[in-house]
């Protein structure tokens, strides 16, 4: 294979490939986090997801991940009228795999509720508003209005900081640097 590969193919072009693929896959995944409902990522009667919610700072491309007894339980996404009435008869989407992980794909109010209506009218439900997007595709939007004489504009928590990665992030990054590694010694090599 050795020889297959420096007889026909020049390996600088092949470790400048596999470098560039590298950083690119560093790039793709260096913004994106993956929340865990409530903290803790389980999707139950026993959590204020609400307030939750209101501490964290959702954007294009993260993930929400629910835990859950599929036996038992389910996630919704619905729209803001079946939020505020917990109807659940009408889904965007259902999940009931027990372990789902949702995509934050636009910005805007994301709604999702209980698949059991009694569990929806106890507060298992969850209202996510996703900032702006990240990639940069939208165009930019017109900068807040300033507040009136003699009102404070609001800000964001000092002690607010962004969520850790998660395992699979971090599992990219670590495949991502042993490429960007191995490209590297056969460059040099």
């Amino acid at each position: 294979m050795a020889n297959f590969v420096t007889s026909h193919h020049n390996p600088t072009m092949i470790a400048t490939i596999v470098v560039v693929l590298s950083l690119l896959v560093l790039i793709q995944n260096a913004d994106a986090y993956e929340f865990k409902v409530g903290g803790s990522g389980e999707w139950s009667l026993s959590a204020s997801y609400n307030q939750w919610a209101e501490k964290n700072r959702f954007q294009v491309g993260d993930t929400l991940l629910f835990k859950y007894d599929d036996d038992k339980d389910s996630v919704l996404e619905v729209s803001k009228e079946d939020y505020d009435n917990c109807n659940t008869g009408n889904p965007i989407a259902k999940h009931d795999d027990g372990h789902t992980v949702i995509k934050l794909d636009r910005s805007g109010p994301h709604y999702f509720i209980s698949g059991i209506a009694d569990h929806c009218k106890n507060n298992e439900k969850l209202l996510v508003v996703v900032m702006a997007d990240r990639t940069h595709k939208s165009p930019p939007e017109s900068p807040p209005s300033p507040a009136p004489s003699g009102e404070e504009s609001p800000s964001p928590p000092a002690d607010e900081k962004p969520p850790s990665s998660s395992p699979s992030d971090a599992s990219s990054v670590v495949m991502s640097l042993l490429c960007f590694i191995g490209a590297i010694a056969c460059f040099l090599s």
